[in-house]
């Protein structure tokens, strides 16, 4: 896009008024529509896979050649397994139970007023994200089936991608007969565009949720007047408790390290109970033969010479590469007093045959998803049965966790009497 800084405002303007328009129609767009428009979008994603995977080689080119991490890279490739992903994830959200008009929460009071509590979208919602281009088809997924129009600011690394995607769902929309301004795109790489998102769209702009990196979600964080769902990094942790099951411990810590190291999921600290020192050995013993780099204190040194001195940021950092920390302590009270330190309150599982250790870790720690021997690669709206997520929030209101179609929903009351009036 070319033009001044007036011109871009005037163009997301533009974009932002017809997302407005678009959001009014989907509010009340009936449901077999929505999922009609989804399963339709999932079907142009089969038909043009050809041209899906072209325009990903031409970003993939480009962020090579710019130097881009082995873990960006990875967040930034299509192939077929990917596209088959992304087309069952949109069909799994066109499943699920349309949450617009769902009632909460149902009363009658004495003087006769029936209250409803009533699900309803929240309007226009900002996705500002990096390089993973299957957030495009995901956050258009999710937006639609909860009735909000998207606007989506990808990065410049995925821009053919993303385009080629989108191209997909307006398919979808138009085969549906919906707005096809459900899902737009800002049309343009610069930067200044999502400033203008974050502080001068604040009367077309419900709720802004970045994707991405550190400096990502810290700006959208900082800069933002309208509410942010997000969370700024996934430290996760995997605690091994003296109770763990040894062959249950090494399967699953190795997975939440090693199955995908680019992800918010990934395992990026293991604490080792002291009294389970073995275990803790051969779980680094794992680690090291996949190729991980361990990063360890005094005691878990003396468990495998392998393991190098971790320096004093490597608690509380996240990698994002085959590197994990590690750390024995004193049992659960240990392992709980490490993870409110250093814990980004993202996602922290313990390893353990113990119900007392487990319930002692569910309640004393405040993380988003808390797992008792589950992989934290686990921590994603897919696997928990939302079809797709659009992010992961660690705030404290309204939505925490994966967020899915129904926590891209706010409520409202009905109220209805018989001629009701109240008493002076």
């Amino acid at each position: 896009m070319d033009g001044g800084s007036g011109d871009l405002l005037a163009a997301m303007t533009a974009l932002g008024l017809r997302a407005r328009a678009a959001a009014a129609d989907l509010a009340c767009a009936d449901p077999a529509r929505k999922t009609a428009a989804l399963h339709a979008a999932a079907d142009a994603a089969q038909a043009r896979r050809a041209a899906i995977l072209a325009a990903n080689a031409r970003d993939m080119e480009a962020a090579a050649d710019k130097g881009l991490s082995p873990a960006l890279l990875d967040r930034l490739m299509l192939d077929d397994k990917r596209i088959n992903g992304l087309c069952d994830g949109l069909r799994a959200v066109a499943e699920q139970p349309d949450p617009v008009g769902a009632v909460i929460a149902d009363w009658t009071r004495p003087n006769g007023l029936r209250i409803r509590r009533v699900r309803q979208p929240l309007g226009v919602i900002g996705v500002i994200y990096e390089s993973r281009p299957n957030v495009t088809a995901d956050a258009a997924a999710l937006c639609l089936k909860s009735g909000n129009a998207a606007i989506l600011r990808g990065g410049s690394e995925s821009f053919h991608s993303s385009g080629a995607l989108l191209e997909c769902v307006a398919e979808g929309l138009r085969a549906a007969g919906l707005p096809e301004d459900a899902a737009q795109r800002v049309p343009t790489s610069d930067r200044a565009a999502v400033g203008i998102m974050l502080a001068q769209m604040t009367d077309h702009i419900d709720v802004i949720i970045p994707r991405g990196g550190k400096s990502l979600v810290a700006r959208v964080q900082a800069e933002a007047r309208v509410p942010v769902f997000a969370h700024l990094e996934g430290i996760c942790h995997v605690y091994i408790d003296g109770a763990a099951d040894p062959q249950k411990a090494r399967r699953v810590a190795l997975n939440a390290k090693t199955r995908r190291t680019g992800v918010c999921g990934a395992a990026e600290c293991l604490l080792i109970d002291r009294a389970a020192l073995p275990l803790g050995a051969a779980v680094i013993g794992d680690l090291l033969a996949a190729g991980v780099e361990v990063r360890g204190d005094d005691a878990c040194r003396a468990l495998d010479a392998r393991v190098t001195a971790a320096a004093p940021d490597d608690y509380g950092r996240e990698f994002l590469a085959m590197i994990i920390a590690a750390r024995v302590v004193d049992g659960v009270n240990g392992a709980i007093a490490h993870i409110r330190r250093y814990g980004s309150q993202h996602t922290d599982a313990i390893l353990t045959e113990d119900d007392t250790a487990a319930a002692r870790f569910f309640a004393r720690l405040d993380s988003a998803i808390l797992m008792r021997n589950a992989s934290t690669q686990f921590a994603d709206g897919g696997e928990f049965g939302m079809g797709a997520e659009i992010g992961i929030a660690t705030g404290k209101l309204h939505a925490r966790g994966p967020v899915g179609a129904e926590q891209l929903t706010t409520f409202r009351y009905i109220v209805e009497g018989d001629g009701a009036v109240r008493p002076v």
